[in-house]
């Protein structure tokens, strides 16, 4: 894999000659809408296959993994364009295997709410360990919100993909709620109902864990948290159930805020078996503009975690989506907009605008001016940022990338990620 950053001149032409690589493999690889356009500064990942195979009539994909002993996730994988699909026809042409070294296997998991779009999840799934459908909610008695997730649950099966619930205090209005888990967590009467909720749900929907998210706990609830946690553990563990635990992105045992001091690193590590390091979210909706995820801010959090909690119980967030802000940014009324990766180069394109790249973020960024006269500055993430986060992973011996969110497309991250490491199935 090589990772090409676009330079005045380029053309898809001139860069299938320099790579020998076909065209249509480097478009289709990273989602180019309008390949005859690329962008200054794009970043457009380059995959060099080794053997490949063209269908003939009659076969079928299952027959074409077993001819080469290959896996039918590893031929999702390495053919973006089947779309998590067995569906081929005779012509077609599929790669088996490209030029790389096989890289650590790390695990992987993803959130996706209800409605993602079926093409899309199917397309992402064979790159996923876990999937999380978001999420369960649960009332003041401790009765849990229901949440449609079958066609999520029923469709990561078929692929080789374990569900895992996801527990949260987010409520109706889209807001975490502290005051919910305030009740929770100091009522027991109310907890060992949610808990006995929570097996039931687990069971019935053939979930595999539990993940729980409880966002803004209040500083006097840290250590009640901590013991509710540890109670699931202990409930759940010898049903066959990990626990995992969202941490909040701290960097210090001292941080001071409503969204870090609930979050006791050491006690939670110890209570759960496993926890998320939530590192995303520096260049936010309602903030000035900046990278969602600096390179030297994640480190930090994820150097002042290992001192609480074994590497072999974290893994690292990675966030699959960038923001928008109108200029100038004013405090408390600029409001950013929500981006995929692949909506912000092709703002770069419609604007006709350089794409940059932060050397100590880490990050891709742009500026531009809109058709009414406002100007905008972007943040966003390209197959460089990603590549950088995840070199994360085995250099601090973490447990892998969980993903904030599926919602969005980003080929570019399934390339890099696939072929940087060989991803876990349970």
């Amino acid at each position: 894999m090589v990772i090409h950053v676009v330079r005045p001149g380029d053309t898809l032409y001139s860069l299938s000659l320099d790579y020998g690589v076909a065209m249509s493999l480097i478009a289709l690889d990273n989602g180019l809408e309008t390949p005859q356009r690329l962008v200054v500064g794009q970043a457009l990942v380059i995959r060099f296959p080794e053997v490949v195979h063209t269908v003939r009539s009659g076969e079928s994909l299952t027959s074409i993994a077993q001819e080469y002993g290959v896996s039918l996730r590893q031929l999702y994988q390495n053919n973006l364009g089947l779309k998590g699909q067995p569906l081929i026809w005779p012509g077609e042409t599929l790669v088996i295997s490209y030029r790389q070294e096989p890289g650590p296997e790390i695990g992987v998991n993803a959130y996706a709410y209800p409605y993602i779009d079926r093409t899309l999840l199917s397309t992402t799934l064979p790159f996923l360990t876990f999937l999380t459908p978001f999420t369960y909610g649960f009332t003041p008695l401790g009765e849990l919100v229901p949440l449609d997730d079958a066609k999520l649950i029923a469709t990561a099966r078929t692929h080789g993909v374990a569900p895992l619930m996801h527990l949260s205090t987010l409520t109706q209005e889209g807001s975490f709620s502290n005051e919910l888990a305030h009740l929770v967590l100091n009522d027991k009467e109310i907890q060992a109902v949610l808990i006995n909720n929570i097996i039931s749900t687990l069971r019935e929907k053939g979930y595999r864990g539990l993940d729980v998210d409880f966002e803004y706990v209040f500083a006097e609830d840290a250590a009640a948290y901590a013991d509710f946690l540890a109670a699931l553990t202990q409930r759940l563990n010898p049903l066959g159930y990990p626990v995992i635990a969202a941490l909040a992105p701290k960097t210090s045992v001292t941080q001071e805020g409503a969204l870090y001091e609930g979050h006791n690193f050491s006690a939670i590590g110890a209570a759960v078996n496993e926890v998320l390091l939530m590192t995303y979210e520096w260049g936010y909706t309602y903030g000035p503009p900046m990278a969602v995820a600096p390179l030297p801010n994640v480190r930090q959090v994820v150097e002042y975690a290992l001192t609480e909690i074994p590497s072999q119980k974290i893994w690292l967030g990675v966030p699959n989506y960038g923001y928008d802000w109108p200029l100038p940014f004013v405090q408390g009324r600029t409001r950013a907009t929500s981006i995929s990766s692949q909506q912000a180069v092709s703002l770069a394109r419609r604007y006709g605008v350089d794409i940059q790249y932060d050397q100590r973020a880490q990050s891709p960024w742009f500026r531009y001016t809109d058709e009414s006269g406002v100007n905008h500055e972007v943040w966003f993430e390209d197959a460089r940022s990603i590549q950088a986060k995840l070199a994360l992973i085995p250099e601090y011996g973490l447990v892998g990338a969980g993903y904030w969110n599926l919602m969005r497309d980003f080929p570019q991250n399934w390339l890099v990620l696939s072929s940087l490491y060989r991803i876990r199935q349970v």
